[in-house]
């Protein structure tokens, strides 16, 4: 039979259920959610749960939310500031004392990288995921739907999104999507507008809006919410019709540099920009240092980096450069990569950029990173799980957000 010795707090606390049992805490931006296990035991089932958050270990009043069921997740915390949690449970007589405090942790905002299929040799699916804010190599994230390279990334803070490239030699049009803040394999999202040509893009985006530019030859510019599941749309026009171009963003503009374009040089130095909450046609920017393509990029909320790619018949360049995204102007010398390389992509944390693979004419498999706000070489990041290029990129701390 059962106890029934519940708490000690309510009505009758003999009747009141008895604490919880946390099993686990997990830390994320400004919150946390907290899982636990019913310990039962009062006279009447349990109707609810109260989590309450401590940054001292004893005044629990940092955060609180109720719920009627595990985990329950505490909002509006304050980041980079360690934290303990306590459960009570509640039933029809009264509320249990709380359980001991859960280990500490540490919420933050979630500075993640993720690389997604491209080219080993052979097409692969893997999904590749990295902390921005440490070093070390990447670690296996999930699967695509199916081996694809020749693709783009964007993201939200929460959402991760792959969109366009080849699958068995034939360009596709699908889009599909990862939780940044969980491992898994992808889940289907909608179409771009086009699929011939939906490949070698360029990619960025907002805290809401993904934009996806170009591809072989054409100067379309195609956008996407990310929160909601569906086909892209029409946002308007490139200046120039161009391939393998990169990407960055602000909060409120989207850049697309260098590229390949149909006719001799067969290479750009354009600079293009849009408003990336509006519509329409894009408006010149500024130019690279030289004309390029197949370069990585990356930003702040302030900044926007290019870095290596192709400048000549085939010649590999190490080049950084910068530019200010709210103003407008050419690119400036940032500093150089660890080794000079192409077909690499980018992606941004709060303060770091990193840029991963590529070809030296051999594929490699090095991470480089960067601190955005100043200027100087790149140091040595970590490995991708193998060396590899034409993959896509995107992370969820990025200067769009």
């Amino acid at each position: 039979m059962p106890r029934y010795n519940g708490g000690f707090i309510g009505t009758d606390g003999l009747d009141a259920p008895d604490a919880p049992t946390i099993d686990s805490v997990t830390a994320g931006d400004a919150q946390v959610s907290v899982a636990f296990t019913d310990a039962g035991e009062g006279t009447s089932a349990t109707t609810s749960f109260v989590v309450q958050v401590s940054t001292d270990g004893t005044d629990y009043s940092a955060g609180s939310n109720t719920g009627t069921s595990s985990p329950i997740v505490v909002t509006s915390l304050t980041n980079d500031t360690a934290a303990t949690a306590k459960v009570w449970a509640i039933n029809a007589y009264g509320t249990s004392a709380p359980n001991d405090a859960s280990s500490s942790f540490t919420p933050a905002v979630l500075q993640r990288a993720l690389f997604g299929g491209g080219t080993t040799g052979s097409t692969v699916d893997t999904i590749d995921y990295i902390e921005i804010a440490t070093t070390g190599n990447a670690s296996d994230f999930g699967d695509l739907s199916a081996n694809r390279d020749r693709l783009v990334g964007l993201a939200s803070a929460t959402r991760g999104l792959f969109a366009g490239g080849e699958e068995g030699g034939s360009a596709v049009n699908k889009i599909e999507y990862v939780t940044l803040n969980t491992l898994g394999n992808t889940t289907d999202f909608g179409d771009l507008t086009f699929s011939s040509g939906a490949y070698f893009q360029g990619a960025c985006a907002s805290a809401t809006r993904g934009l996806v530019f170009g591809g072989l030859t054409v100067n379309t510019i195609q956008y996407v919410t990310i929160a909601s599941a569906g086909n892209a749309t029409d946002f308007g026009d490139m200046t120039v019709a161009r391939y393998s171009l990169a990407c960055c963003s602000s909060t409120t503009r989207g850049i697309a540099g260098g590229g390949q374009v149909s006719t001799s040089p067969y290479k750009t130095e354009i600079i293009d920009y849009v408003t990336i909450a509006s519509t329409g046609n894009s408006t010149d920017f500024g130019d690279l240092t030289d004309r390029r393509h197949s370069c990585g990029s990356a930003s702040s909320s302030t900044r926007g980096l290019f870095a290596g790619g192709i400048y000549g018949p085939h010649t590999y360049t190490n080049v950084i450069e910068y530019i200010t995204i709210a103003s407008t102007g050419n690119g400036t010398d940032f500093g150089d990569l660890t080794n000079s390389r192409s077909y690499l992509s980018g992606a941004a944390g709060l303060t770091r950029a990193v840029f991963g693979g590529g070809s030296t004419g051999s594929l490699v498999n090095t991470i480089d990173y960067v601190t955005i706000g100043t200027t100087g070489n790149a140091t040595d990041f970590g490995d991708m799980q193998s060396a590899r290029r034409w993959y896509g990129a995107c992370s969820s701390a990025h200067g769009g957000l």
